[in-house]
């Protein structure tokens, strides 16, 4: 009989424990556990990602980051190898829509072994219709089955302060930069963002003729050289140059015009003292240029700042840096534009998705520079031609075609997946969708 009163005295307690337990976390799920939902058309590809209600935090991942692992006691597991959730949403009139939407936890990096791949990982918000084209031979023609399955023509290409909320805050949190904002803190980056002006104009106006719009992006590849393409470069409509775009006294190889100069913080404000001895001493100003910046990380926010307000950076590693200096007069803000981070995950996931996302070093793994401009190219213009990327037989030349006298070769960088990328720019040449310039005798 005692027996049993101390096993029905315990049984109580264990009761009032896990009853308080249950209250606490749930009071404690309320604050924090909040997440905009999806209502998402055409499943995955997310073709109208649309986001207002609000539903608990769990339910729209296949990941319990760390800082939620204190709640999920009593919460349905997710399973990590089927990348689905046993949870059931609610019903629109079950949501929380009465609780004040707050940027939820900062997430860390470092608590994950290898790229986190949540639910909606491949959901981006895209624009209202891609660009209309009369161009018969524009790559939105094509017939060709790995384009028509992985391009998106109206993905979302730039963030302004329009298209920035706390929803969208909370959503690109949970991705590491420059595809989101994992680790940054709301109020450190949400002022910059609200300064981004929204584009006034198209990144490239249309042309006149038979409507097709013809794009050179040139990279700084030693295949160029003594290449003499100079002239086939500039005679494209448009022409895209990135990073350290050497030109004074290469014209006959490289050409001369830019059209659209794309860069980070670290690549406009470095190369004049990488390429100093070439004879490089800005980034292309040519008159009515067209800047894209890539938001790479807090720096480039911090940049962002002191740019769009006109005065020197107030923090960071650039401080008391005046931006605008760095833009030689050209700099308007009609003529500015920063890349989505949605744009950005996209590239990556859908094209150049490296296996070196399920390595340690995960989160500094991102295409180059290059790789992101030659989709802004393809995703703007009706033809596309590649100059100064990697081709297959790469050994045979310099890093950099302004290495006239010297051959240094090419240096592969963790953060970079050089071979996949050389190996995307031929597969998309020999499919017809870009033309890469692959040496002198071998353009075909």
């Amino acid at each position: 009989m005692a027996v049993q009163t101390v096993s029905g005295f315990f049984f109580l307690i264990v009761i009032s424990v896990t009853a308080t337990f249950y209250l606490l976390t749930w009071e404690n799920s309320k604050s924090i556990s909040i997440w905009p939902a999806f209502s998402v058309k055409n499943g995955s590809r997310g073709e109208d990602g649309l986001f207002g209600h609000y539903i608990f935090w769990q339910e729209e991942r296949n990941l319990t980051p760390p800082h939620a692992l204190f709640i999920s006691a009593h919460l349905p597991k997710i399973n990590e190898t089927t990348q689905s959730s046993s949870v059931t949403k609610p019903k629109r009139d079950q949501t929380m829509s009465s609780v004040p939407e707050t940027p939820i936890p900062v997430l860390s990096r470092e608590s994950f072994k290898k790229l986190p791949q949540w639910d909606f990982e491949d959901v981006y918000n895209q624009d209202a219709s891609p660009r209309q084209t009369t161009c018969a031979q524009s790559l939105r023609n094509s017939k060709d089955e790995f384009l028509q399955k992985a391009f998106l023509p109206n993905i979302r290409l730039f963030l302004h302060k329009d298209n920035i909320n706390m929803s969208e805050w909370n959503r690109l949190s949970h991705f590491n930069n420059p595809f989101g904002f994992m680790e940054f803190r709301y109020n450190d980056v949400m002022p910059s963002l609200k300064l981004i002006p929204k584009p006034k104009e198209p990144l490239l106006p249309p042309k006149g003729g038979d409507g097709c719009v013809r794009c050179a992006v040139v990279g700084a590849g030693g295949i160029l050289n003594g290449s003499k393409m100079g002239a086939e470069i500039d005679a494209h409509d448009y022409v895209f140059r990135m990073n350290g775009a050497v030109i004074k006294g290469y014209e006959e190889d490289v050409g001369n015009r830019t059209s659209v100069y794309v860069h980070t913080a670290h690549s406009i404000t470095a190369s004049p003292y990488f390429f100093q001895q070439y004879g490089y001493t800005s980034a292309p100003h040519d008159e009515s240029i067209k800047y894209v910046m890539i938001p790479e990380g807090m720096r480039d926010f911090q940049w962002l700042e002191g740019l769009l307000k006109g005065e020197r950076v107030s923090s960071g590693p650039y401080l008391n840096k005046e931006p605008r200096t760095y833009y030689s007069g050209q700099y308007n803000e009609s003529r500015f534009y920063v890349l989505h981070q949605d744009f950005l995950r996209y590239v990556r996931n859908r094209f150049l998705k490296s296996q070196n996302l399920n390595a340690t070093f995960w989160a500094i793994v991102r295409p180059t520079n290059g790789a992101f401009t030659l989709f802004l190219a393809l995703h703007t213009c009706d033809t596309v031609s590649a100059y100064g990327f990697m081709t297959e037989d790469y050994n045979k030349y310099s890093n950099y075609y302004v290495q006239r006298f010297i051959k240094s070769n090419v240096i592969f960088y963790s953060n970079h997946d050089y071979i996949m990328e050389k190996d995307l720019w031929k597969n998309l040449h020999d499919r017809k969708i870009i033309k890469l310039y692959q040496g002198r005798g071998r353009n075909t």
